[in-house]
């Protein structure tokens, strides 16, 4: 009931389509950052074959 009380507009808070919405987003942003962070290793690992000797 609480649930729906906040789908209807009757009390504050996070409507369900809005708890869907965060969840995507923390999902896409753990995504990206696990990218990212391949990225920069893979960067790290290609700079070490041009360093000068």
């Amino acid at each position: 009931m609480r649930q729906a009380d906040i789908d209807d507009g009757i009390k504050d808070g996070l409507t369900t389509a809005e708890q869907s919405e965060v969840v995507q987003l923390r999902r896409d942003k753990r995504r990206l950052e696990m990218k990212v962070e391949i990225l920069r290793r893979a960067t790290a690992f290609f700079a070490r074959d041009h360093l000068p000797k």
